[in-house]
């Protein structure tokens, strides 16, 4: 085969090809690790859907939806939820990352209780993922576009089951962090328990730490030196 034509093949087959586990550099060593790159998703968004089509055919079926993220801990495991709020598709979310396999899951309640579990990997902050167990005669993916600390997109596809042809987009919600400005750049402390962005305080033995949501706020009261000794640990290592 000529460089060419390997060129050419690698080039035809990119787009289905699977996809690194993770940016390069050490791998997660904990589903907390694994997950900081979600950080920016922890607090409300207002999110703005519509379905593929004609412009009066997305005007149609615009819809509105407000999505609020949160950690959850339990021992050594840690998970992001959300729940959504006139969710047209989805009520609830569970985003949690596999060490050992180095991938990501991600579970949706629909309205009506039934479960939809999708399966993938993060590459350049799009986290791309395939249903398991889905329809029979269809291939179904969700992909989440991290844009900004203030903006993501999420989108649902599919194509014919087996299909070397491209998937094709049915819908699409947009979202925008609530009380934050699009320009404005995220600073303030650091959640000691994800490392996210500090938005309460919590205090301990008389002294101040910032955490990013009521489950980080509940794991610090639950078990606070534990930590406090990482991020101790983790300003030492920073020097």
């Amino acid at each position: 085969m000529t460089v060419a034509a390997a060129a050419l093949l690698l080039l035809i087959t990119g787009a289905e090809s699977p996809r690194s586990p993770t940016p390069e550099g050490p791998k997660p060593t904990s589903p907390k690790e694994g997950l900081r790159p979600f950080n920016l998703l922890v607090g409300s968004w207002k999110g703005t859907g519509y379905p593929e089509g004609t412009r009066e055919e997305r005007a149609a079926g615009l819809w509105t939806e407000t999505i609020t993220w949160s950690w959850q801990f339990k021992g050594d495991d840690a998970w992001l939820a959300a729940t959504f709020d006139k969710g047209k598709y989805y009520a609830k979310a569970e985003l949690r990352y596999s060490v050992e396999k180095q991938t990501y899951q991600l579970t949706l309640t629909a309205p009506d209780k039934s479960a939809l579990t999708f399966v993938g990997t993060l590459k350049d902050k799009v986290l791309t993922l395939d249903r398991t167990g889905g329809p029979a005669g269809e291939d179904q993916r969700l992909v989440l576009t991290l844009l900004h600390h203030n903006r993501y997109l999420y989108r649902f596809d599919t194509r014919a089951a087996g299909s070397a042809l491209g998937f094709v987009k049915q819908f699409q919600v947009g979202a925008t962090k609530e009380g934050v400005p699009f320009a404005e750049v995220a600073k303030g402390p650091e959640c000691i328990v994800s490392g996210g962005l500090g938005t309460m305080k919590v205090t301990h033995n008389g002294k101040e730490y910032y955490v990013c949501c009521t489950g980080c706020r509940d794991a610090f009261k639950e078990n606070p030196e534990k930590y406090i000794k990482e991020a101790e640990q983790k300003a030492k290592e920073k020097k």
